[in-house]
């Protein structure tokens, strides 16, 4: 059974204000909620149909609800068995880190599906650490946790200012960015630790931080045709060129 409060609050966190209100998100489906229990995250509450495997939980609280309980509290067109609500993590962004491995950085990505699906990329090519500029989509937004497929569970995800953080890496740190007139990434000795910017699905990278980027890259088209890559998998195909 299932209460109309919680029922409000439930599809309350559809919205990113009160995401950040309760400081809480919901993950939806029984492979994602695995992934999450498997992590560091916290799972506060529960509520899943009589089908759902009660035993792969303890000391976590769950509701048993039907299959209509379960469709008015989903965001999905078809519920899958499962719905818990997650304490988003508390984690602070150091430049160390950066410093010392190979760090994503996405500049005012807009769409959730792309962002999920770059989380989902890096997870796959093992990279632990995106920075999302402050006006990206939020990353506990339901379309981008479905499209990261459980990475977002092995995935740490910042929101800073991304010309900020450049500054203070530093003059001699490689910054690689993506532009059309870029050289192309196959004439690069690509560096293990670097930061690599991808901008924009409209615009690209944005002026203030294209000018602290010091190696300009570039994927070059075969023939005339197509304006541009998706900028998901403009990410897929640069992370594999690091990786190499």
């Amino acid at each position: 059974m299932i209460t109309k409060n919680q029922i409000k609050f439930v599809r309350a966190l559809q919205l990113k204000k009160n995401r950040d209100t309760h400081n809480c998100f919901v993950v939806e489906g029984e492979k994602m909620l695995e992934e999450i229990l498997q992590s560091d995250f916290n799972v506060i509450e529960i509520f899943a149909t009589k089908t759902w495997d009660f035993s792969k939980v303890k000391a976590i609280e769950v509701h048993k609800v039907s299959e209509k309980e379960l469709g008015r509290i989903s965001a999905l067109k078809t519920p899958n068995k499962v719905i818990a609500i997650i304490e988003k993590p508390r984690r602070c962004l150091q430049i160390s880190t950066i410093k010392n491995g190979f760090t994503l950085a996405l500049d005012d990505i807009k769409n959730p599906g792309n962002l999920g699906t770059i989380i989902r990329n890096c997870d796959w090519f093992g990279v632990k650490n995106i920075i999302c500029s402050k006006n990206s989509v939020d990353v506990y937004n339901p379309k981008v946790i479905q499209a990261t497929m459980g990475s977002i569970s092995r995935v740490n995800v910042y929101y800073n200012d991304i010309e900020n953080v450049i500054e203070k890496l530093g003059n001699e740190f490689p910054i690689y960015g993506t532009f059309m007139d870029g050289e192309n990434i196959s004439a690069f000795n690509l560096e293990k630790n670097a930061l690599l910017v991808m901008g924009n699905e409209s615009f690209g990278i944005s002026e203030k931080v294209s000018r602290l980027i010091n190696k300009k890259i570039a994927i070059k088209r075969k023939q005339i045709g197509a304006e541009s890559l998706n900028v998901a998998i403009a990410t897929s195909i640069l992370l594999y060129e690091f990786n190499r």
